[in-house]
């Protein structure tokens, strides 16, 4: 398929998150997707995105992606996107805050003749998420390098 047809399926995904029609995922997926770094318990192929999507949309239910940047060629779209939305349920075992979060990431889908993702590479801020809900502290931000044990001059 053509480049604009791959900007077209990965902008259907985004929308299909947004308004939570994740069934949508069986015509965005093809069946034997490979994710390079699938979420913990995702499950395999469209089904799996789907699961992931199901129980963040249930911790987040006004869960928001909005893409930031596009890059693409004739067989990949990649994206640098914003997430954003407010705990209503369990995140992580983390039961509902009401806190809202606003966290970045990135993916690159590659696609089959079919304008299908047939792979895919992300990775979110999650360790943002949590932090903005309260299931973590923020780490400190590191003014001097560290020590080196036994370093000498």
């Amino acid at each position: 398929m053509s480049q604009e047809a791959n900007i077209a399926t990965a902008k259907r995904m985004g929308e299909a998150i947004n308004k939570g029609t994740l069934e949508e995922f069986h015509d965005i997926f093809a069946a034997g997707v490979v994710d390079h770094d699938p979420a913990p318990d995702q499950g395999k192929g469209p089904e799996g995105f789907i699961k992931f999507f199901t129980a963040f949309r249930t911790a987040f239910p006004d869960l928001k992606i909005a893409v930031e940047h596009m890059v693409a060629d004739e067989d990949n779209v990649a994206i640098a996107y914003t997430v954003t939305g407010t705990q209503r349920g369990p995140f992580q075992g983390i039961p509902a805050t009401g806190k809202t979060i606003k966290a970045r990431g990135m993916q690159i889908a590659k696609f089959d003749s079919d304008a299908k993702i047939k792979e895919r590479w992300g990775s979110s801020d999650e360790l943002g998420i949590l932090q903005q809900i309260g299931a973590t502290k923020p780490t400190s931000t590191m003014n001097e390098p560290p020590a080196i044990s036994g370093a000498t001059v």
